[in-house]
C-alpha cells in the first residue's frame, strides 16, 4: 500500500543506494542481462526524480565498481553506454530540476569518451543548487581510502585526525549517508562507501532494482524514520 508522502518526517539528508538485481531481473524473464540494465537505468531515473521532488539533499548511486570490469566486455560496454546516453539525453531534465551531478571513483581510469561525458555532466550542472546527485563510477571503498592515504603521504604529514582524513576523500564536504538502501535481498555493502557508512542505517529489500519504484523508496524512508539513531550514545 502506497503511503502518503505528506506523513514523512525526519527525512534523511543523504541516501545511498546499491542498485542490485538487474541481471537476475532479466534472467527470471528469459532475457539477456543487458535488458535488466536498461530497466535498471529507468528505475534509477525514477529514484533521482523522487529524491529531488521530496527534498532529499544528497543521493549517491552505486553504478559501476572497480570489480565490474571483470564482467563480459559486451555487458560493461552496455552499462557505460547507458551512462553516456543518460547524460546526453537527460541533461536538460537535470538542469530543469536544479540537480547537481557529480561522480566519485577513479575517474582518471575511465575510457576517454566516458570521461569526456562525465566532465560534461559535472560542468553543466555546476551551478545547480537542488539535489546533489553522486554517481559512483569505477568506484571502490577500499580504493577511496587508499587514494586518501596516498594524498596524505604526499603532504609529508605523519599524524592526522578523523576530520583531517575526511578532507582527503573524493568529496570531503558531503555528509555521511543517513540511510543505505540495497535491493535484491543481498545482505552486504560490497565495498561501497566504507569510511562513510560507519553509522549509516541499513535497509535491505528483496525487490530487484528494476522493480524499485517510488512506493518501494517510501517503504525505506518510513522504515528509516522509525529508527532511533544514537551514534554509540544512550539517552538518559
Amino acid at each position: 500500500m502506497k503511503k502518503d508522502i505528506k506523513n514523512l518526517i525526519n527525512l534523511p539528508e543523504h541516501v545511498a543506494i546499491i542498485m542490485d538485481g538487474n541481471g537476475r531481473w532479466a534472467k527470471r524473464r528469459g532475457l539477456p542481462r543487458v535488458f535488466g540494465h536498461r530497466e535498471g537505468a529507468k528505475a534509477a531515473e525514477k529514484a533521482i526524480t523522487f529524491a529531488s521532488d521530496i527534498g532529499i539533499k544528497y543521493l549517491t548511486l552505486f553504478a559501476f565498481s572497480t570489480e565490474n570490469w571483470g564482467r563480459p566486455e559486451e555487458e560493461v560496454n552496455f552499462i557505460l553506454k547507458l551512462l553516456v546516453d543518460y547524460i546526453d539525453n537527460k541533461l536538460d531534465n537535470l538542469l530543469e530540476k536544479n540537480i547537481k551531478l557529480r561522480f566519485i571513483g577513479r575517474k582518471e581510469e575511465l575510457p576517454e569518451n566516458i570521461l569526456k561525458t562525465v566532465k560534461k555532466g559535472e560542468e553543466n550542472t555546476e551551478n545547480c543548487t537542488g539535489l546533489n546527485l553522486f554517481i559512483a563510477l569505477n568506484y571502490s571503498g577500499r580504493a577511496e581510502i587508499i587514494d586518501a592515504v596516498n594524498k596524505i603521504l604526499a603532504t609529508g604529514r605523519e599524524k592526522i585526525t578523523e576530520e583531517d582524513f575526511r578532507n582527503y576523500l573524493y568529496y570531503p564536504g558531503v555528509p555521511d549517508p543517513d540511510l543505505l538502501i540495497r535491493t535484491s535481498g543481498e545482505l552486504r555493502i560490497s565495498n561501497f562507501l566504507l569510511w562513510q557508512l560507519a553509522y549509516t542505517e541499513l535497509y535491505f529489500t528483496e525487490v530487484l532494482w528494476p522493480d524499485f519504484n517510488e512506493e518501494e523508496f517510501l517503504k525505506a524512508l518510513y522504515d528509516y524514520q522509525s529508527r532511533e539513531r544514537r551514534f554509540g550514545r544512550i539517552k538518559i
